[in-house]
Order: structure tokens, then sequence, then C-alpha cells
């Protein structure tokens, strides 16, 4: 239930533990259901946050 987080960037929700794929912003942590969606965070964090 608390595992679960939501990609910034597409939606998705998915498991905290099931993922490698994260970012830290702000001293924030946000995770990532791929590369993909994280590398698109990296270059404009501010516009997902």
């Amino acid at each position: 239930m608390f595992d679960k987080a939501k990609d910034p960037v597409c939606k998705m929700k998915i498991k905290r533990s099931a993922t490698a794929t994260t970012s830290e912003y702000e001293g924030k942590l946000y995770y990532f259901c791929s590369e993909k969606c994280r590398e698109q965070f990296d270059k404009n964090a501010s516009k997902y946050v």
C-alpha cells in the first residue's frame, strides 16, 4: 500500500521496490517506470513537479 509511487512524467502507478529508476529534485526522490521517463524528467524537472 505504501510502496506505490506515481511516475511524474507518464503518471503510471508503479511499485517503488520494483523500480531502480529514480531521480532526486530539490531534496525529493522521484520514481519512474522507465529510463526514458527519467530522462524526460531530468531535462526539465520543474515542468513535472
